[in-house]
Formats: structure tokens, C-alpha cells, sequence
């Protein structure tokens, strides 16, 4: 594999405050996605969130479902862990993106009416983490020092 790619996508340019970025958007993130895969914390299922994804127009519902439950368990659980932070970050970020402006975003920014505050918190960190990488206390530091 290229080097230089494997340099950038474990490289990091952030310190240890990533960390506090890192974990609780990761585990946000893992919650909202075990919720749509699997029905855990009170969640749909894969079926019951296919469902819904289907009725407002995001078509196979069952497989937008699990597209999105994917990226957020499994990226929830990257973001936490500090391993393949970019990339994981990156997906979260285009999840965010798709939640807002399908969702959420004719309800307006509050949340208590609907709308897209919380996906837009979740897409600036998100973002933010694709940017600068996972921080010093992470999975990815720690191989970007072994290559």
C-alpha cells in the first residue's frame, strides 16, 4: 500500500483535546446506530427503521437502514476506539448531511420542534475530526509513530 496515503490517513494534527471530541460524539453516534441495526436502547430494528426511512422517501428503506445504522455504529464505534478516525469521521459527517436535509431541516434549527440542531452539533465535530484527525490519545497516533 502507498505510504504516503497510509501517512495521511492515520496522521493526525491534533493534541489530546480530540479525545474529549472523539469519545462522546463516537458513543452518540454508536447509540444511534445500534437503535437503527439492531433495536437496541429503544430503537426500530432494521425493519421498523426501513420502514420509516421508506415513507419519507429514502428508498429500499431496509437498505438506507442499515446504510445509515452502519456508518453510525461502526463509525461511532472508530471515533471511540481512535482507529481509522478520518475516514470513519467522514462517513458520520455525509450521515449527518443526509439526516439534516431529508429530516429535518423543514422543521427548522430547534430541536424541540424536529429540526436539525442536533445533526448539525453532530456534522461540525464530525467534520471537525475529519479534518484534524483522531488526536494524540488514539489508535491512529499510535500507528501514524510506527510507520
Amino acid at each position: 500500500m502507498n505510504t504516503t496515503l497510509v501517512q495521511k490517513l492515520f496522521s493526525t494534527q491534533a493534541g489530546y483535546a480530540a479525545l474529549l471530541l472523539r469519545v462522546p460524539v463516537g458513543v452518540i453516534l454508536f447509540a444511534h446506530g445500534a437503535q437503527k441495526l439492531f433495536g437496541w436502547y429503544g430503537g426500530h430494528g432494521l425493519a421498523g427503521t426501513g420502514e420509516w426511512m421508506a415513507s419519507i422517501g429514502l428508498t429500499p428503506g431496509v437498505l438506507m437502514a442499515f446504510l445509515a445504522g452502519s456508518a453510525e455504529f461502526f463509525g461511532g464505534l472508530a471515533l471511540i476506539l481512535g482507529v481509522l478516525t478520518r475516514p470513519a469521521a467522514f462517513v458520520s459527517a455525509i450521515t449527518m448531511v443526509v439526516a439534516i436535509f431529508s429530516v429535518h431541516f423543514a422543521n427548522g434549527l430547534f430541536l424541540s420542534n424536529g429540526g436539525y440542531e442536533f445533526g448539525l452539533a453532530l456534522l461540525a465535530a464530525t467534520a471537525a475530526l475529519t479534518l484534524q484527525g483522531a488526536g494524540r490519545f488514539s489508535i491512529d497516533s499510535w500507528i501514524a509513530k510506527k510507520i
